[in-house]
């Protein structure tokens, strides 16, 4: 690629330049596959234009500076522009800003306070232009090189966002109305989420999506895409006389049901273009779209009229641009990060590179799918983008500078944190770490969950308290909850305190310090004496819930048997499915998981084990039952678990399907629908013979 530091002579530099740009310019708005960064076709088409300033007779017709972009090619039918749609000329710093309004200021004869001026935010998408003709739309074109366009009025028409006919009345004859197809930043993210899903290719980024969907030769495709619009000028007019400022005229379409950006702004003067650019990056994270700077135009068309314009772009407009959010870098490793739920995600190790302000040598690669999807290497040239406080991430890969031997990646087969093994279900998208008692990147969420209210109910030992453990290296395993002292709990305190610069409680508040160690201590005593089926919960095994856990105990009775079992033996438990199984197996196959539960119950954690499988092989088993009402001797949830202890499903709604309905005081339309259809009605005291009879 063509540098300033190539050495060549002009005219060759100026030829290498061209080529790129035109090539760079071929594969973004026809191919829709660009190969080169923003930030890198910048560099090139303000090298080429200061070449041709200092080598006037270097300049030809044909420059890449004399025209907009590539000539519109394909499957659609060309579109002569009434009016030219031309570019804009680029700045990138305040400097080059107060060149443009000293100029205007000069060519006017007007003072910096007198200039007015309308302002908006530069959109990041595909520029197009909707022509109506009495209020009708009637065709619409890709902007193209500037004089020629494509036909794509079909696939604008998929777009709510363009009003197939105007609002109101006194439409002028004809009017194109210029603007930006877009793609919102939450849409973009849901499309590439479902695509990866599926396997499908993935967008590079919101404004690739939009260009992309308007040249799809199925507008079916197109309306599938999550398109936007936004007005930002006109072009013909016919039959009618517009009023006489910019801003003017964009409020005018709004009343005419044309969207146009809610940061639509009036400045005056140099301050005023310089403050709302800096206020623009500031919200620029927030913006429900993307945008790549600023624009700036004079408001009153008679002004606009008086500066003119130069070859390729007006002289009263200026696009203000953000630094680049897209970077050239290259991948010096990839390698895995393991989440608090054991996920482990793949992520590029890069040479330093300046995106969006910030520095940037890391970048995920989200999951196994896309690293092959994108096809990423060490290595490899790759274009990476950060938009806001999204962590940054690979969009695509040259794969024109491929180094020689590049070898594809593939995902480790143990977790480089504790050792564990790394396991893929069938049917899923994330591979995970099995190590979900010992490793210690899961620790603090295996924590929290085993303590949770719903699994061994350690009162009082919430997530700051556990943060505040695993900092101060007071536990490495849940199995360590139960070696804690009061003093443990004490020092945990105090130390907590001086890190947040509190004075220590512990000195403070002996009495109440000491007190609240002492119910902590109390609590964590207190959970060991638990069930199986909340034991099991409390694991944090993936995909097994309560239910599932509840479903398990009563199946197998004991954990041992539960440990031993095979995929094809787990599957025969209700709503244990081949996906579910395979979690279990994995999770009881790691070695270090059964050593972490051989911690937790030689500390002292038990709970009542039955060799038999009674809700397997019950009187109820197979049999589906509601309850409704007020029982005066049991409350619903006791009622649901002996009910489920002998083989019982209980649901919540009466069917066809349903067994029979246990009726208590002020039942209600459950029981009026079982009477309808006929199923069999149980009072309180037939219920409790069952299961005084069955020993529950």
């Amino acid at each position: 690629m063509p540098t300033k530091q190539d050495g060549r002579p002009p005219k060759q530099r100026v030829a290498g330049l061209r080529a790129a740009i035109e090539d760079a310019n071929y594969r973004y708005y026809v191919l829709d596959d660009p190969d080169i960064s923003d930030a890198e076709y910048d560099s090139l088409m303000r090298e080429l234009e200061a070449l041709e300033d200092a080598h006037p007779e270097l300049a030809t017709p044909d420059s890449p500076t004399r025209r907009v972009g590539a000539r519109a090619t394909g499957g659609f039918a060309e579109v002569r522009h009434a009016m030219a749609m031309l570019s804009l000329s680029n700045a990138f710093s305040d400097e080059e800003v107060a060149g443009f309004v000293r100029r205007i200021e000069q060519m006017l004869g007007l003072t910096d306070p007198e200039l007015a001026f309308s302002v908006e935010p530069k959109l990041d998408g595909l520029a197009i232009s909707l022509r109506y003709e009495a209020g009708a739309f009637v065709q619409g074109a890709t902007r193209g090189d500037g004089t020629v366009g494509e036909d794509v009025t079909a696939n604008l028409c998929t777009i709510r966002a363009i009003p197939l006919k105007l609002r109101g009345s006194h439409h002028p004859k004809v009017i194109e109305v210029r603007g930006e197809v877009y793609m919102p930043k939450a849409a973009f993210e849901v499309f590439n989420e479902r695509a990866r899903e599926r396997g499908e290719r993935t967008l590079a980024n919101p404004r690739n999506g939009a260009a992309g969907s308007l040249r799809q030769l199925d507008p079916g495709v197109t309306a599938r895409r999550p398109l936007a619009f936004y007005a930002y000028a006109v072009g013909e007019v016919q039959g009618a006389s517009l009023p006489d400022t910019h801003s003017a005229t964009l409020a005018q379409l709004r009343r005419w049901g044309l969207p146009v950006s809610p940061q639509v702004e009036h400045a005056q003067g140099l301050q005023g273009l310089l403050d709302y650019y800096r206020r623009m990056g500031d919200q620029r994270d927030s913006l429900p779209y993307e945008i790549d700077g600023v624009v700036y135009k004079l408001d009153r068309y008679d002004q606009q009229n008086e500066m003119g314009y130069v070859s390729r772009a007006p002289r009263w407009a200026l696009a203000h641009k953000f630094p680049a959010q897209e970077r050239s870098t290259v991948v010096e490793s990839i390698e895995i990060n393991i989440g608090r739920t054991g996920a482990a995600t793949p992520f590029a190790v890069m040479q330093p590179v300046q995106v969006g302000g910030v520095t940037v040598t890391k970048a995920t690669l989200h999951n196994i799918d896309q690293v092959a999807r994108l096809d990423v290497r060490a290595g490899d040239t790759v274009i990476v983008r950060r938009a806001g406080d999204v962590i940054p991430e690979v969009v695509r890969v040259n794969l024109e500078r491929r180094p020689r031997g590049a070898k594809p990646w593939h995902m480790p087969s143990h977790c480089p944190v504790c050792g564990s093994a790394i396991v893929r279900e069938e049917g899923e998208s994330v591979a995970r770490c099995t190590g979900g008692l010992v490793c210690a990147a899961q620790r603090k969420e295996a924590i929290v969950h085993f303590a949770s209210r719903r699994a061994l109910d350690i009162d009082g030992l919430g997530d700051r308290n556990i943060e505040d453990l695993i900092a101060f290296d007071c536990v490495h395993s849940i199995a360590d909850l139960y070696a804690l002292t009061l003093d443990d709990f004490l020092r945990m305190k105090r130390l907590a305190d001086e890190r947040d610069g509190r004075t220590p409680e512990v000195a403070k508040k002996g009495k109440v310090a000491t007190r609240w160690a002492e119910k902590l201590v109390d609590a964590i005593e207190a959970s060991k004496d638990t069930t199986l089926e909340r034991f099991l919960y409390a694991l944090g095994i993936p995909e097994v819930g309560e239910a599932t856990a509840k479903a398990l105990a009563r199946h197998f009775g004991s954990l041992d048997a539960l440990m031993d079992a095979g995929e094809a033996e787990l599957t025969e438990v209700s709503d244990v499915g081949p996906i579910v199984a395979g979690h279990i197996a994995a999770f009881f196959a790691e070695h270090r998981n059964r050593g972490a539960i051989a911690a937790l119950r030689k500390a002292g954690v038990h709970w009542q084990e039955s060799s038999a499988r009674l809700a397997a092989g019950g009187p109820l088993a197979g049999q589906t039952v509601v309850l409704t009402g007020t029982l005066a001797s049991l409350g619903r949830e006791e009622a649901k678990d002996r009910l489920e202890a002998l083989g019982a499903k209980v649901a919540g709604s009466v069917s066809k399907k349903t067994s029979f309905v246990v009726a208590g005081e002020a039942a209600g339309s459950k029981l009026d629908k079982a009477q309808s259809l006929g199923v069999e009605i149980w009072d309180e005291a037939k219920l409790l013979a069952l299961l005084k009879a069955h020993g529950h």
